[in-house]
């Protein structure tokens, strides 16, 4: 039954979002099942917050759970925060949204409730695609324009505003598009949020606000501990991670004694990397590369890579085009070379390899499949995580560092097959152009190279690769699929769950262009039909971003951080503007310049005057930033898409950017 007093349905999840003012707190919600809508306001004019302790107490008792985007971070906090202080205010609000915002980000946990303290569990959708995480960093704004929300909307009035009551109408409303929105992206993140309720069911601890890296970790640690293998220690009462903490570490330790290497290049390789010491492991190999037979084979903390460049390569008549693949590398890596992080001992091999196996007995695409998946990675990951406890650099560096060499050992016994010729090196293969004849010769070192090793390669046949460069490239395989990288990927999170080509926080902008691209290199359609004759307007489009500090003008006229807009022939130019860096009009401080010694200089001759120094040579002046975006070409803003008729793009834009993907692979 329905909770009487709010309509909630037992067990539904309700999505929300607040928002916070000076003179304003709002928090709408809606059931994402039944779409029940729910709006609480605290104001001169009204106060729901009572009502909205007892909706926190329907929903608990009706086993619901609130779903948010950043809400563990935010939202709930400033939730449990209104519902145990009862007589708390609106400013009261607004200080500990203030609080939380304001907080270093070495003290971020200090306003987290964790899950015990909960009055209604939390799904974070935030935290579960990893969008905490730098390289991911993904905002609410960015995902409706993935989702091509009718209209993309950002904050209608700037932080710390004192609002007006038809303000605060418009607040709602914005609020509530934030819901509609979390909502939307909720649907998208069943298959993802199935799988963590599965484990948290199987598993009996709560998964559902855990990245696939957390998951991973989290999963190997029970395995690991299922077998005896401890990755805790209590110090003083208080449970910490084991770790072997490395201030250095001479790569020659870790290079397994079986690799061995002819070509002179890859020697040369080898010997350098057995005669560095390291203290830290990412970016430690710059620019370090072997030349042989005309390709740049570039080596470095992930992985080695290598390509030619702007061309077709296709299998015919006396050729054929092979990519091969080492299975589960990593993983594989570290199990038949007994590789383990040092405190945890020859243990965790025997409980790695049991969660290797473990993963066998279930079918692929089953949640129990992808989660012994993600144990899997959370080795390698975690052995170069700070936070982990399978922190090793040691381990890092000797699954990296073989994992290139061995590598190098198949290339290199690959080149004496007469007319093989490389084509790509990718981290964790290698695809190569053998004649027929020695197709099977070459299949013959494939399976040497697997008898040295202990590992597994896959093969796959490759009808023609269009390839930019190692990281933009497509490549048919014989049954007519295709394989699509970088520049050329289109194929969408949205479209196709899991995808490695566009996951949510790449940019979706201008699929129009890959497409085109894809149509002409595979199909030999002409780009500009096929881009006049594209009839998805969801794909011309594009976006940009600014922090809080810059802003977007169009046409002079400001414009919300964030903006959706296409290439027009009728629009206008836009333009990032960011402040100054110092008082506009001011003389710039100089490289090197103490802040100290800056005032001190400036107390002694004002701040109006050049003294050489503090400032720079050349007198430059304090001054707003100006960059065009799409320099020489008009956008129309489209964030709302009612009323655009879209007649007037500008093709030409769209045609040239494809071309850049064509015509230098074909002439």
């Amino acid at each position: 039954m329905p909770d009487f007093l709010f309509g909630i349905e037992p067990g539904h999840n309700v999505v929300y979002d607040i928002e916070t003012f000076p003179n304003a707190f709002t928090l709408t919600a809606r059931d994402a099942v039944t779409g029940r809508r729910w709006v609480f306001e605290a104001s001169d004019r009204r106060n729901d917050l009572p009502l909205l302790r007892l909706w926190m107490d329907a929903l608990a008792k009706s086993r619901c759970k609130l779903v948010g985007f950043n809400n563990l971070g935010f939202d709930y906090p400033v939730i449990h925060f209104i519902y145990n202080y009862v007589y708390c205010t609106v400013p009261d609000i607004y200080d500990k949204a203030m609080s939380i915002i304001n907080t270093p980000f070495t003290n971020r946990f200090a306003h987290l409730v964790w899950d015990s303290e909960q009055v209604v569990p939390q799904i974070d959708l935030y935290k579960m695609h990893h969008f905490d995480n730098v390289s991911k960093a993904t905002s609410l704004k960015v995902l409706e324009f993935n989702m091509r929300m009718d209209s993309v909307e950002d904050l209608p009035f700037p932080v710390g505003t004192v609002l007006t009551g038809d303000q605060i109408d418009v607040l709602e409303e914005y609020n509530y598009h934030d819901v509609v929105a979390t909502d939307d992206f909720l649907k998208l993140s069943q298959p993802a949020l199935k799988l963590r309720e599965d484990l948290s069911n199987k598993f009996k601890r709560n998964m559902r606000n855990m990245s696939d890296v957390k998951v991973g970790e989290t999963l190997l640690i029970m395995e690991m501990e299922k077998h005896g293998v401890s990755c805790y220690t209590t110090v003083d009462g208080r449970k910490q991670k084991k770790q072997t903490i490395r201030k250095s570490l001479a790569l020659a330790d870790v290079i397994f004694p079986y690799v061995s290497l002819e070509n002179s290049e890859f020697r040369r390789i080898h010997q350098w990397l057995a005669a560095q010491t390291i203290t830290e492991t990412k970016g430690v190999f710059k620019d370090l590369k072997a030349s042989v037979n005309g390709i740049d084979y570039n080596f470095g903390t992930g992985g080695l890579h290598a390509s030619i460049h702007q061309t077709v390569v296709r299998s015919n008549e006396t050729h054929q085009l092979v990519d091969v693949d080492v299975s589960s590398f990593y993983p594989n890596l570290g199990i038949k070379n007994g590789l383990y992080p040092a405190h945890l001992g020859p243990a965790f091999c025997f409980a790695y390899l049991g969660v290797y196996e473990t993963r066998k007995t279930y079918k692929k695409k089953t949640a129990e499949n992808e989660a012994y998946k993600l144990a899997l990675n959370g080795a390698y990951g975690g052995s170069n995580n700070k936070f982990s406890p399978f922190y090793d650099t040691a381990y890092t560096m000797s699954i990296t560092i073989n994992g290139q060499l061995l590598l190098c050992m198949l290339i290199e016994q690959m080149l004496k097959i007469p007319g093989l010729s490389m084509v790509q090196c990718n981290t964790d293969g290698i695809t190569y152009l053998c004649p027929r004849e020695y197709l099977e010769h070459s299949r013959e070192v494939c399976r040497w190279w697997e008898g040295v090793t202990r590992l597994e390669l896959e093969e796959a046949l490759y009808t023609r690769m269009f390839i930019r460069d190692v990281n933009s490239y497509i490549a048919e395989y014989k049954d007519g699929n295709l394989k699509r990288i970088g520049a050329y990927a289109y194929v969408t999170a949205i479209e196709n769950p899991g995808t490695r080509e566009l996951p949510h926080h790449k940019d979706w902008s201008a699929r129009v262009v890959a497409k085109a691209a894809e149509a002409a290199l595979v199909r030999g359609t002409d780009i500009r039909e096929f881009i006049e004759n594209h009839e998805d307007v969801y794909d011309f489009l594009l976006r940009t971003k600014v922090p809080r500090s810059a802003s977007l003008e169009w046409g002079g006229e400001k414009m919300p951080n964030i903006i959706r807009y296409y290439l027009s022939t009728d629009g206008d130019f836009l333009e990032k503007v960011v402040p100054p860096r110092g008082k506009s009009g001011q003389f710039c401080k100089a490289n090197g310049v103490s802040e100290s010694t800056y005032l001190d200089v400036i107390d002694e001759i004002g701040e109006d005057v050049w003294d050489a120094r503090i400032h720079t040579k050349n007198r430059s002046t304090y001054g707003e930033r100006r960059t065009g975006i799409h320099t020489g070409s008009t956008v129309m803003i489209c964030n709302n898409m009612q009323g655009h008729d879209f007649g007037d793009i500008d093709y030409n834009w769209y045609v040239t950017e494809a071309e850049k993907l064509v015509l230098p692979l074909i002439g």
